[in-house]
C-alpha cells in the first residue's frame, strides 16, 4: 500500500511538472517574448508603433469584424440550437452537419472559396457589380471570412445545454398561457446564458486571431483591409520587428482580457450551478 501511495505521488508531481513545463514553454514564454521585445527599443517607440495610422485602421478593422461575426453569430446560433433541440424534422443530422463545416475546413479553402463565389469569374459578380458591391479585397469580405470561420462556436455551446435542459419546464409555461417570448427569457434562457456567454467570448477571441481565409479574401491592403494578424505580418516581413512585436502585444492584450472574462464567466457559471 505503501508503495503505491508513493507511486501515486510521483507520478502526480511528475505530471504537474509536465504541465507546468508545457504550459510556461508553449503559452508564457512566448507571451512574455511579445512584450519584451515590443518594448525593446523603448516606450516612446512602442507608443508610435501602436498609435500609426495603419495600426489603428487595422485596430478598428478587426474590431468591426468582431462584432459583425459575434452578433451574426449569436442570432444564427440561438436560433440554430433552438431549432435543433426544440423540434424534430427530416434532414436535423444534415442540419447540425453542416454546422460543423467551418471547424474542419481549412481557413484559407475557405478564403478561396468566397473568391471563386464572389470574383470577378463567378457568375454572381456582375450582379455585385452592378449593385456596386465588392467582396472580394474589400471590407465585406473579411467579415463573411470572419463570420464563417467562428459559424459554430455559439450554437454548439448552447446545443449540449439545451439538449440536457429537456422540454419539461417549457411545456408547463404554455399550459399555463405563457406565449413564445416569455418562455424564452423567462423559462429557457436562464438555463443557458452562461454557455451563450461562454460561446460569445469563443467566438469574439476566434474572430479577433483569424489570418488564413481574411488574408485571402484581403487583398493585403494597408489601411484598408488588412486586420491586426495581417498588419503584423507586413510589419515582419518588412523586417520591422520592433514595430511587429509592438502590435502582436495589441493581440496579446485583448487575449488576455478574453481569457479574463471566459474563466470569469466559467467561475460564475459552476458557482451557481448552471
Amino acid at each position: 500500500m505503501h508503495k503505491e501511495t508513493f507511486g501515486s505521488k510521483l507520478t502526480k508531481w511528475v505530471l504537474i511538472v509536465i504541465s507546468v513545463l508545457f504550459v510556461f514553454i508553449m503559452l508564457v514564454l512566448p507571451l512574455v517574448t511579445v512584450i519584451t521585445e515590443a518594448l525593446r527599443s523603448g516606450w516612446e517607440t512602442y507608443k508610435e508603433a501602436v498609435a500609426d495610422e495603419y495600426t489603428v485602421k487595422a485596430a478598428l478593422l478587426t474590431v468591426e469584424a468582431t462584432l459583425a461575426a459575434v452578433i451574426f453569430n449569436t442570432i444564427f446560433g440561438l436560433f440554430a440550437a433552438w431549432t435543433v433541440t426544440k423540434f424534430t424534422f427530416k434532414g436535423k443530422k444534415l442540419l447540425t452537419t453542416l454546422i460543423d463545416v467551418p471547424v474542419t475546413v481549412s481557413p484559407i479553402i475557405a478564403g478561396l472559396i468566397f473568391v471563386l463565389t464572389f470574383g470577378r469569374q463567378s457568375f454572381l459578380y456582375p450582379y455585385l457589380e452592378a449593385a456596386d458591391i465588392k467582396v472580394v479585397f474589400a471590407v465585406p469580405g473579411i467579415i463573411l471570412a470572419t463570420v464563417f470561420v467562428t459559424f459554430p462556436f455559439i450554437s454548439r455551446e448552447l446545443i449540449p445545454v439545451l439538449e440536457a435542459q429537456g422540454t419539461d419546464e417549457e411545456e408547463a409555461a404554455a399550459l399555463m398561457g405563457a406565449n413564445g417570448f416569455t418562455i424564452f427569457t423567462k423559462v429557457t434562457f436562464p438555463h443557458i446564458k452562461w454557455a451563450f456567454l461562454y460561446g460569445v467570448v469563443l467566438c469574439a477571441a476566434r474572430a479577433m486571431g483569424e489570418f488564413g481565409a481574411v488574408s485571402v479574401l484581403s487583398g493585403h491592403l494597408r489601411g484598408k483591409t488588412n486586420t491586426l494578424p495581417l498588419h503584423v505580418e507586413i510589419l515582419f516581413n518588412e523586417f520591422k520587428y520592433v514595430p511587429a512585436f509592438a502590435v502582436s502585444s495589441i493581440l496579446v492584450m485583448m487575449a488576455i482580457v478574453i481569457l479574463i472574462a471566459r474563466s470569469v464567466i466559467e467561475y460564475v457559471g459552476k458557482k451557481n450551478g448552471d
